[in-house]
């Protein structure tokens, strides 16, 4: 049980040490190579000294695409602090960058999330785990936002 509890959310939420793992290519091929150690470092240093990244389609007020307002707007209604918690890069500004978020990550779509340093996903993604509750909890375990109390609680 456990087994299949594990594969289930490696299908909803890829992990980081997975992602590593690149296939060796045969020795007929080529692998053209977009990712410059300049902007490795852009990224690593973003996702290492800030607890939510977003590499996105425009800016956090302005999206420039369905699937980066879609995750805005997920993060919004999670209540993020979209102005102190979040750092945003918009990828349509940076070709290099655009370009290298999807080699780091070995993920070919925008917007890409990582929390806490790790590649969280996709607007899919997003969209599930804030489904699932999932989000939340985590969310919450990083300090990206504060617990729900209510008001006038009942005694």
């Amino acid at each position: 049980m456990n087994f299949l509890r594990s594969a289930s959310s490696l299908a909803l939420r890829p992990s980081s040490h997975i992602l590593t793992r690149r296939a060796a290519l045969p020795a007929t091929s080529f692998a053209v190579r977009h990712l410059s150690d300049s902007t490795k470092k852009t990224i690593e240093d973003a996702i290492t000294q800030n607890k939510l990244v977003v590499f996105m389609k425009g800016t956090p007020h302005a999206p420039q695409c369905g699937f980066s307002r879609a995750v805005m707007q997920i993060l919004t209604v999670q209540g993020v602090d979209m102005d102190n918690a979040l750092k945003s890069f918009n990828i349509l500004a940076d070709e290099e960058l655009r370009s290298g978020i999807k080699e780091y990550s070995s993920w070919p779509t925008i917007p890409q999330v990582y929390i806490n340093g790790e590649f969280v996903g996709g607007c899919d993604i997003m969209l599930n785990m804030h489904q699932s509750g999932e989000l939340e909890k985590l969310l919450l375990k990083e300090g990206l936002i504060e617990p729900d109390i209510e008001e006038n609680p009942r005694a």
